[in-house]
């Protein structure tokens, strides 16, 4: 691959859509957590397989707050795009927004990051293309997310907090 190669985070835009059937709700008639983790670690796969051609695994998930319940009867739209590409590692943002259909009032359900891995033919990291982000919110998303990255790299023991250079640079 090519890693000179660079693409936009709109290369990677996946607008998945899900209508909230009975079996994907609780006894209160809202989503559940859990089927909307999964419609959005699919949606994020999608996204991590365009920027870089090939099959993707999950590395993480950040913090999911839940903001507003989907109800049944709506519909799920999930929207997920490469924040910043790392050696083999990508970052994307996903927003979730439920509607009514019945009145077209749309609301937003939950926002998070994953990460994913690019992997080769033999399930081994390959390398993945750089992202150049267009927008100002694209460029808020590339500039925070090695701070994201440094964050979950301490918490899941894979950096020393003494190493992490971008958060230190916010509290010291």
């Amino acid at each position: 691959m090519n890693t000179l190669i660079t693409k936009k985070p709109s290369d990677s835009l996946t607008i998945m859509n899900e209508l909230v059937l009975p079996n994907d709700t609780n006894t209160l008639g809202n989503l559940m957590g859990g089927r909307l983790m999964h419609w959005m670690d699919i949606a994020a796969a999608l996204s991590a397989m365009r920027h870089c051609n090939c099959a993707v695994v999950t590395a993480s998930v950040d913090n999911i707050s839940f903001q507003n319940a989907v109800k049944l009867g709506n519909i799920v739209s999930i929207e997920a795009k490469v924040t910043r590409a790392f050696n083999s590692s990508m970052e994307l943002y996903l927003k979730v927004t439920g509607e009514d259909p019945q009145t077209q009032f749309k609301y937003v359900s939950n926002e998070a990051y994953l990460t994913f891995v690019a992997l080769d033919p033999n399930g081994r990291p390959r390398p993945v293309h750089a992202i150049t982000p267009e927008t100002e919110e694209e460029i808020n998303q590339y500039d925070g997310a090695l701070r994201r990255r440094q964050m979950r790299l301490v918490l899941g023991g894979k950096m020393k907090a003494e190493d992490a250079t971008e958060l230190k640079a916010l509290f010291i």
